[in-house]
């Protein structure tokens, strides 16, 4: 009986309602659950719990099919009331910032019914081909008799838990994978490591913070996977220097992005060149690569706009990673093209995500962007439609006019190309500076197994 020793940040299971980015948490909850439908590297989804849909009514009316035969672990079968439970509570809840999902923003006017035990309806006033995405997100959980919420349909049963310490998870399902797991909590990146030395785990993830010669010195087999995350600094597009679009171009080309990279993080990420990640829906038929560093170029459209300083950096010390630091960089960088600076640094981060929601980002403020779905990704903090909670004043008519054809697309190949479009226009006129994409690691002792990295985040156990 093979048996794995899981080693990753943190091991919690989250209530039914809660949606997390957590690389750790979407690890263990991809052996016990499954989502409604899985996201594909390159932004498709592909059936999970619902095994196949259809569209009508000119996108305005999906229906979605329950897996037949699908089961909880502890053998009730999966109904469409358990997947219409879920979903209202998603509708219902809030962020680990105590701020509302925009879920709910998404379905407001939509109808979701249950027209058999088999089936769940959504029937929208509007063509609605991104409720994919959304589904994509949504993960099937129930509660445990005690009110542990640890039942799943996924191929790993949770055979006991100690919340922040372990889980003991046994195969069920006939699926690659080892008849056992152990899942460990271990925080610190370098106990990871030495816990994979030490023999007492046998894969470990979340290992890119180590410095690079211990990466390479150990004894060990070691795998990397670009994060769709988009770590990026807003700025202000209401008021203050970035109104100006000329503004808004040059500080992508006055920072020097590549030794971010270089400096900060041993040269584990890739540049972005749009608002979302390569693994996004669109980036394939958008084509494109990263505003190059250019500050002659730059300080000539700094000139244009009549950008005078000081100008506001507002920053917490972490999330994303080295926050502070990159924002200095970027002070430098901005210096060097005549641009003074002022850093202000929020050292209580859940207060600092609800004022960037406030709008309260002086000119410029680092944040991430981790939403899967470039729909989410233009719709929460793009578009000047929706003016949502995350939009900073950036206003384009031709990016509104891309988004709007995008949103009405059906089909991948469809969405692929209208999503394309979109990102080109955001490479030409940006909202934000720009970044990275992380690179994480992970690392199996000889012989452990197979294993790859998703774009979520997520290790998946390959065999």
């Amino acid at each position: 009986m093979r048996h794995l020793r899981f080693a990753a940040g943190t091991c919690r299971f989250l209530p039914p309602a809660t949606v997390t980015d957590s690389s750790s948490i979407l690890t263990l909850q991809t052996l016990v659950f499954e989502p409604l439908l899985r996201w594909t590297d390159g932004g498709r989804v592909v059936p999970a719990l619902f095994s196949h849909w259809q569209a009508e009514a000119g996108g305005r009316v999906w229906t979605f099919h329950i897996r037949e035969g699908a089961r909880f672990h502890d053998g009730v079968a999966v109904e469409a009331a358990h997947v219409l439970a879920t979903i209202e509570g998603i509708l219902g809840s809030v962020d680990l910032f105590g701020m509302k999902w925009s879920y709910s923003r998404y379905l407001a006017q939509a109808l979701i019914t249950a027209p058999t035990r088999g089936t769940i309806r959504v029937e929208n006033p509007e063509p609605f081909a991104d409720i994919l995405d959304i589904f994509a997100e949504f993960v099937l959980i129930r509660a445990d008799a005690t009110g542990a919420p640890i039942l799943g349909t996924g191929p790993y049963r949770v055979a006991s838990f100690v919340p922040d310490v372990a889980a003991e998870l046994v195969r069920v399902a006939d699926t690659p994978g080892p008849d056992r797991i152990t899942f460990l909590a271990i925080p610190s990146p370098e106990a990871r490591i030495e816990a994979l030395m030490a023999g007492r785990a046998d894969v470990g993830m979340q290992l890119e913070r180590p410095a690079k010669d211990a990466r390479e010195d150990a004894a060990l087999e070691w795998g990397r996977g670009l994060n769709g995350l988009s770590v990026m600094h807003y700025l202000n597009c209401t008021t203050g220097a970035f109104t100006h679009p000329a503004a808004r171009l040059a500080i992508n080309l006055a920072v020097d992005r590549e030794a971010i990279l270089r400096d900060l993080f041993h040269g584990l990420g890739v540049l972005s060149a749009s608002v979302v990640s390569p693994v996004h829906m669109g980036m394939r038929a958008a084509g494109l690569a990263p505003i190059p560093h250019d500050r002659d170029r730059a300080m000539r459209l700094f000139e244009e706009a009549r950008t005078q300083g000081p100008l506001l950096l507002r920053t917490p010390r972490l999330m994303p990673e080295r926050a502070l630091e990159v924002t200095e960089a970027v002070a430098a960088d901005l210096g060097r093209c005549g641009i003074a600076t002022r850093i202000e640094v929020e050292e209580d981060r859940p207060a600092y995500a609800r004022q960037v929601g406030q709008k309260r980002i002086g000119d410029v403020a680092i944040f991430d962007s981790s939403p899967r779905s470039t729909f989410r990704v233009l719709d929460d903090k793009i578009s000047a439609g929706n003016k949502a909670v995350w939009w900073q004043g950036y206003e384009d008519a031709e990016t509104q006019r891309l988004i709007a054809a995008a949103n009405r697309s059906l089909g991948d190949d469809a969405r692929e190309e209208a999503y394309g479009a979109v990102l080109r226009r955001l490479h030409a006129a940006p909202p934000w500076l720009y970044l990275f994409h992380p690179i994480e690691v992970f690392a199996a002792r000889p012989g452990a197994g197979r294993f790859a990295l998703e774009g979520t985040g997520i290790l998946r156990i390959e065999g």
